[in-house]
């Protein structure tokens, strides 16, 4: 019977035909990343700089347990966690300001995208007008130089808080800090340099109107001077929120969670849960640096204590 079967078989598998190749090969990057949206009459572009690996161990104050089980629930798994690096635009109409600048090259090939998006999204370095810092973490900052050393936005006034700028620029305070810590130190200082010897560094010192419709917002935990940025157009609201969440999975749904790069974990928990509590009753929009890209949405309240992070969904912009 098999031999009679062969010669059928062997026709029938002629029969079948081969399966093309496809007409390209599969792609190794992703689209551009930036996201417009409208905010009254100002319009916010989220700036995509890149990821880098987070260990679940420098999360604080969870039980492993705890902290495995919040991550399964958004599909999540450690012990290493994904984490972007977010940078906002808002073109006002009359200026454009630049919400923290990035991380550049520093932290490794997977970060350093931001002034490459900016440019995808149709703007170039030298027409921002303004930059505010969150907080002068080398993840924020070190796109404010290029290799060389020079101003990669010539034209723009950088803002930082007063006491971040006090911390972070001091070599006395530096000096005293742990060997592990004091590249953070010079990575500020390094940034800082070329725009305080042009005169274009700026400092605030407490809750006040930088711009028209832009303030800043006291926020400190993370870093002593650690500020947020409201932004106000035509009756609509948004609240740049920095560093106060570095994990979505986690510490939306526990706010007492800390992170080890936070200098006050205390405050920075009291921080966290004061501000969650605002956007939530207020349900204010909000944009944070570590959150999943583009980073915008709002924080519902949900269960004792604990809050639920909702994406804003994918909008057009309007046709004019």
């Amino acid at each position: 019977m098999l031999k009679t079967l062969r010669p059928i078989l062997f026709a029938a598998l002629l029969a079948v035909p081969l399966l093309a190749p496809a007409a390209g090969p599969q792609q190794t990057q992703q689209l551009p990343g930036y996201y417009h949206l409208n905010l009254g009459q100002f319009q916010v572009t989220a700036l995509y700089d890149g990821v880098f690996e987070l260990d679940e161990k420098k999360l604080k104050g969870v039980a492993k347990q705890d902290l495995q089980r919040l991550l399964a629930r958004q599909f999540l798994e450690g012990p290493v966690i994904q984490t972007a690096v977010n940078a906002y635009l808002v073109n006002t109409g009359s200026k454009l300001i630049l919400i923290d600048a990035g991380a550049a090259q520093l932290f490794g090939p997977g970060l350093g995208h931001v002034v490459d998006n900016l440019k995808a999204a149709g703007y170039q370095p030298e027409q921002v007008d303004a930059i505010l810092l969150t907080h002068l973490h080398g993840d924020h900052v070190n796109g404010l130089v290029s290799a060389s050393g020079e101003r990669v936005f010539a034209n723009a006034e950088v803002w930082s808080s007063q006491a971040d700028n006090d911390f972070w620029l001091s070599e006395a305070i530096a000096a005293q800090a742990p060997q592990e810590s004091q590249g953070f130190f010079k990575m500020a200082r390094d940034a800082a340099a070329p725009y305080l010897a042009a005169g274009r560094w700026k400092t605030f010192t407490q809750d006040q109107e930088l711009l028209p419709g832009v303030s800043s917002v006291d926020t400190h935990g993370h870093t002593p001077g650690h500020a947020s940025y409201l932004f106000q157009s035509g009756g609509q609201r948004l609240l740049v929120l920095g560093d106060i969440v570095h994990n979505h999975a986690v510490q939306f749904a526990r706010p007492e969670v800390a992170i080890e790069f936070d200098t006050d974990q205390k405050q920075a928990i009291a921080t966290r849960k004061r501000v969650f509590a605002r956007v939530a009753r207020e349900r204010l929009m909000v944009a944070g640096m570590h959150l999943p890209f583009p980073g915008i949405g709002h924080v519902r309240k949900e269960g004792k204590g604990g809050y639920a992070w909702v994406p804003a969904e994918f909008t057009p912009l309007p046709h004019k």
